[in-house]
């Protein structure tokens, strides 16, 4: 009996090989082909052809307030390296203890640093201090610079401690009272003083207010070898009239001065006259301990924001 197949031993290396070549070509397909940078025709042709953004993508600004972020953490000075967020955690506590902080520079290249803070709203009690800080000469030639600005010398860093409590008055003989200590350790010198002030309204818009003041100044001298320091006091008190006129700007002030060092009162007369927004002219004639007359004249300029 005999067997055979359609397809005949002779056409089976045939079909070996067509399932050889099939089975490279499928494993082939499924190997990821190695990256190779496109020319730059192409870079072209993608930037070109590139997916546009899908209007259902999420929102990364949903729920923020743009007007409310915080774009000072993208001023960072490279130079200096100064950190922003640390910065800014100074600035926070600061603002959360109620300190408030200037600075202005002087022309020896010294700067006036000025720190207040309010203690108490109800009398507004205020304690801080007013220092002078310099800066060490980085070269030569800013040793020099400070040196010739300051006759010779290099500027001392320096300072005092102030506060301030604004009462009010008694019923009808004071409107308010102020009172003011202040202390500067470097130069031994402390100053306590209070003033009483009573507003009188005159006729139309015109006012008068009368201010009585009163001080004591201690100076203190350091012990040297074979003498030793000793503190001496200053009493002073003074009486001051000033008469403002609103509708024209006008003030007039008269007042007089008397101190321990001093055996007569020392007499003074003044006017202010604003002549437009925040600029104003004053002028002043006042008596002095040698017997001279000290007549002033100033211009100012004052504007708050």
């Amino acid at each position: 009996m005999e067997f055979s197949t359609g397809f005949g031993w002779t056409r089976l290396p045939v079909l070996a090989a067509a399932f050889i070549l099939g089975s490279v070509l499928t494993v082939s397909a499924q190997i990821i082909p190695p990256f190779s940078p496109p020319a730059a025709a192409s870079d072209e042709a993608e930037t070109e052809t590139a997916e546009a953004p899908d209007v259902n993508d999420p929102d990364v600004l949903k729920g923020i307030d743009v007007d409310k972020l915080d774009w000072s953490q993208l001023a960072v000075d490279a130079g200096t390296g100064i950190d922003p967020i640390a910065a800014k955690k100074r600035a926070q506590a600061a603002a959360k203890d109620g300190l408030d902080w200037s600075s202005n520079a002087n022309a020896n290249g010294s700067s006036a640093v000025t720190v207040k803070q309010s203690v108490f709203s109800f009398w507004d009690t205020r304690i801080g201090a007013d220092m002078t800080v310099t800066s060490e000469p980085r070269t030569m030639s800013e040793l020099l610079a400070q040196k010739a600005t300051n006759g010779g010398n290099l500027p001392q860093s320096s300072g005092s401690a102030w506060a301030t409590a604004t009462a009010p008055g008694a019923g009808v003989i004071w409107d308010k009272t102020a009172v003011e200590a202040r202390v500067d350790p470097g130069s031994e010198h402390s100053k306590l003083g209070a003033s009483l002030t009573k507003s009188v309204p005159l006729s139309g818009d015109t006012s008068l207010t009368l201010q009585n003041g009163y001080s004591v100044n201690q100076q203190g001298t350091s012990a040297v070898p074979g003498i030793g320091g000793h503190i001496t006091r200053n009493y002073e008190t003074d009486q001051t009239a000033k008469v403002t006129l609103t509708d024209t700007g006008t003030s007039v002030t008269a007042g007089q001065t008397l101190s321990t060092t001093d055996d007569k009162w020392l007499r003074k007369v003044g006017a202010e006259q604003k002549l437009f927004d925040n600029v104003t002219v004053s002028g002043s004639v006042g008596e002095t301990s040698q017997g001279a007359i000290n007549k002033s004249v100033t211009a100012g300029f004052k504007k708050s924001w």
